[in-house]
């Protein structure tokens, strides 16, 4: 059975920093990533890694990818938040390496924790 546990979302004030983090219980996967949805609008791709990484380009520069293999778990620095950041954030996972940025690849979800960035 996984299991995909999240954690570490929250109310930043634009310019702040929050940092993701997800486990995955029950096996390892090629990738892992995040997903992002705000109200009214269909989720979207942030960022994966498995053999190379990714980003969407709203967030290149800003965000950071990493994860902890030994620990099966996949974080998501973000820097400089602004409000357009402001979704409920999903962690996902599949069993290839390589990453794509389509919701249905995607095998497993987490639950999604909030991000709210005011301005």
């Amino acid at each position: 059975q996984v299991q995909l546990v999240e954690s570490g979302g929250g109310l930043v004030q634009a310019g702040g920093s929050l940092r993701l983090s997800c486990a995955a219980s029950g096996r390892t996967f090629g990738t892992m990533g995040w997903f992002r949805q705000a109200p009214g609008k269909e989720r979207e791709f942030v960022a994966g890694i498995g053999w190379s990484t990714d980003y969407a380009e709203s967030v290149k520069g800003r965000f950071t990818i990493s994860r902890d293999n030994a620990k099966s778990t996949v974080y998501l620095q973000m820097n400089d938040l602004n409000p357009e950041d402001t979704a409920v954030y999903y962690c996902a996972v599949k069993n290839s390496r390589v990453v794509n940025t389509r919701v249905a690849v995607y095998d497993y979800w987490g639950q999604g924790t909030q991000v709210t960035v005011s301005s």
